[in-house]
């Protein structure tokens, strides 16, 4: 009692508190300073870096300001053109099969019918902790077109061997192939919490009403997934623009160019051309272009019904 009269004598109080709430203050920035270390370090630096080199020629030192060299080189480079349709070629290619294969097996594993429920939600899970590296080399071995396992399953099939890593659309199915199987499970699972989420009460309803199990999938479930499903939409768009692990180790861009992506071909250009103004170019490009399809998603998947 006596203390709190004390904090809140006039001329005594507020001194007081004030050096409370400093200490409290000290407290917390003292917690919060090694994440904004760390945030200024490897996000912020990086971001700010990048807007001043892409200001700059860098193909010559000191890096002259050309503020409009890179973007103009945009325009007129051909090689990048070809990494943006490649890009736009496996987002089309992978995407939306991966986000119905996702929807599919979320369905599934709601079911009150399946057994070993978490088992089945662990393998699914299993492929977005294994190692890049680890997954590319078992990707290049299955596919191999000479001794791989896939090309052995369709000669026994009488299909005949595949050029999966010497023909264009070959190494892009390989690209599509590996990237549909490391993040399908991850987004089932995100759009199996969206599935729990539906109340019971909908379905009872819908069969009492006589709905098929296709009718309550395609009135109930879907329409109550649409948030889930523009996050995963957002998600696998950023992360395809992103492409750099599964082109590089699987099939190095080739063959040709028909599987240079935009992430592989800014990474060439900085570390093997040492051109990081057109690189950070290259890069800022790819933040646009995640934004405008993420903008264009929400406009077209968000907007109310």
């Amino acid at each position: 009692m006596t203390d709190s009269m004390s904090l809140t004598a006039p001329g005594v109080g507020h001194p007081v508190r004030a050096r409370i709430r400093w200490a409290q203050n000290g407290v917390a920035w003292g917690f919060l300073a090694p994440y904004l270390l760390l945030f200024g370090l490897f996000w912020l630096y990086p971001i700010t870096d990048a807007l001043w080199l892409m200001l700059h020629d860098t193909r010559q030192q000191p890096a002259l300001w050309a503020p409009l060299s890179n973007l103009s080189r945009l325009w007129s480079d051909p090689m990048l053109w070809t990494a943006l349709r490649n890009t736009l070629l496996i987002i089309l290619l992978q995407v939306p099969f991966m986000l119905l294969l996702a929807t599919a097996l979320a369905v599934a594993l709601a079911s009150p019918n399946l057994r070993w429920r978490a088992l089945h939600r662990f393998a699914l899970f299993v492929p977005v902790v294994v190692g890049e590296v680890a997954y590319a080399a078992l990707f290049r071995l299955l596919f191999n077109d000479q001794f791989g396992a896939v090309n052995q399953w369709l000669t026994s099939l009488g299909v005949g061997p595949v050029e999966w890593l010497n023909s264009p659309h070959g190494a892009t199915a390989v690209i599509a192939i590996a990237l549909t199987w490391r993040w399908t499970g991850y987004n089932a699972i995100l759009l199996l919490a969206g599935v729990q989420q539906i109340p019971a009460d909908l379905y009872e309803a819908a069969r009492l009403d006589g709905a098929s199990r296709w009718q309550q999938f395609w009135f109930i479930t879907l329409p109550r997934l649409k948030n889930v499903l523009l996050f995963c939409m957002v998600l696998s768009l950023i992360g395809t623009l992103q492409l750099y692990a599964e082109p590089a180790l699987i099939t190095s861009g080739g063959p040709g160019d028909a599987t240079l992506t935009l992430s592989l071909y800014m990474y060439r250009q900085g570390f093997r051309m040492f051109d990081f103004g057109y690189s950070a170019m290259v890069a800022w490009l790819i933040v646009l272009l995640a934004v405008l399809g993420a903008l264009i998603q929400f406009k077209l998947v968000g907007r109310e019904d």
